[in-house]
């Protein structure tokens, strides 16, 4: 029985089994790419699910974090440290946002979020029925709240009835949105790009239709750009392509490179209406060792010039996957933002990942019949080509 074999057999005889997983044990990683434990090299287009966009075995972002362990890992909110302070001061510019909180994830900042938008509005006037429109087709996370903004009947039915008062427009169709609103109506909830739903960047006249109707109404607009943002899609934030800015946003995945953080974000505007001391909390959110992972990727991505890195060459990715559905009948269709692919086939695409892992390759889904491309965003065009080149071998 080889390592790996070992490794997954007491995994499975000890994890609780709520993930089906892919058989293969990670031991390490460098650059682009992954090594198991039976010493086999896979090139990675998956990034941890868009979290590892400096790749494996950045000296600078490993020091931080060593350094870090060795003067202080956590002091709770009760006192201030400084990474935190530094990294909210580096987010908050960044995102042209105004304040921020700390989390251990994306679930937990979409749930923060929402917590702020139901706040501001009962701060305005005192109620218990305000509503929330997310769209259909979104992801947000699997806690109560983030669920229940979850645009997918199949991940809610299990456990209803969820927080309530949440309505579901169509994403992409502002008219669906503007039927939903009324003066109940306090926050609309949507992802700049939908993930899980199958790589749909939002329209430049939705996404600017939804802010002004925001606007005119005094709602407040949240978006998820927990894994479209940071770099990812070619600016920091998906938003910023948009020449508009939300209310509140919600940010993970990236944000710290693979240690367990993530933040909401909001205007001074939210911020004087929200939430206050007792509303909202976290044991473990901003601690020092997860700020300071949050500064040095901040600090990576302009020494290394990442965002501009992923706008010069989302062209050459695009031009390569546009010339494999060309060459590959079964491709329907190839879409997304910067390093955010979707490629859908005209099949399920199960068989096709695990192929693609048997050649060296590891790609993800997002749904049925939708492989995911979301690589570490060091990515270089011979990776895309060897990407492009056993996609087109394991899809022929």
């Amino acid at each position: 029985m080889s390592t790996s074999q070992q490794y997954m057999e007491k995994g499975d005889k000890n994890f609780l089994h709520t993930y089906n997983r892919y058989p293969v044990v990670f031991e390490r990683g460098e650059g682009m790419y992954l090594y198991d434990t039976d010493g086999n090299k896979y090139l990675d287009a998956a990034a941890g699910i868009a979290v590892f966009a400096l790749g494996y075995g950045n000296k600078e972002y490993n020091d931080a974090l060593k350094n870090q362990i060795d003067k202080i890992i956590h002091t709770s909110n009760l006192y201030y440290n400084v990474p935190s302070v530094e990294a909210a001061e580096k987010l908050n510019k960044v995102s042209g946002m105004d304040r921020v909180f700390f989390t251990n994830s994306g679930t937990e900042a979409i749930e923060g979020a929402i917590k702020s938008a139901l706040k501001y509005a009962y701060t305005k006037k005192p109620a218990s029925d305000y509503e929330i429109i997310a769209m259909e087709h979104s992801f947000h996370g699997r806690s109560m709240g983030a669920l229940s903004v979850t645009g997918n009947a199949h991940y809610r039915e299990a456990f209803g009835p969820g927080i309530g008062n949440i309505k579901f427009a169509k994403y992409n169709d502002l008219e669906s949105v503007k039927a939903l609103v009324n003066e109940k109506t306090c926050a609309v909830i949507m992802e700049t790009v939908q993930g899980e739903g199958g790589i749909y960047p939002g329209k430049k006249e939705f996404i600017e239709g939804v802010r002004k109707l925001c606007d005119e109404k005094d709602i407040l607009l949240i978006l998820d750009e927990v894994q479209c943002g940071m770099g990812r899609t070619g600016s920091m934030f998906a938003f910023q392509q948009y020449g508009i800015k939300p209310d509140i946003m919600a940010t993970a995945k990236a944000l710290g490179c693979g240690v367990p953080v993530g933040a909401f974000l909001m205007t001074e505007r939210v911020a004087e209406k929200s939430l206050v001391p007792g509303d909202h909390g976290s044991t473990y959110g901003g601690n020092p060792l997860a700020t300071a992972a949050v500064l040095e990727v901040l600090n990576q991505y302009e020494k290394l010039g990442i965002v501009e890195h992923v706008k010069n060459l989302t062209p050459y990715l695009e031009e390569k996957l546009e010339k494999l559905a060309s060459e590959v009948p079964c491709i329907k269709e190839t879409r997304g933002a910067g390093f955010m692919r979707a490629i859908e086939l005209d099949r399920p695409v199960g068989d096709t990942v695990d192929k693609a892992r048997e050649a060296g390759l590891i790609v993800i889904t997002a749904g049925a019949n939708i492989l995911r491309l979301v690589p570490p965003l060091i990515m270089e065009k011979e990776h895309i080509d060897e990407m492009c080149d056993i996609l087109k071998k394991v899809l022929s």
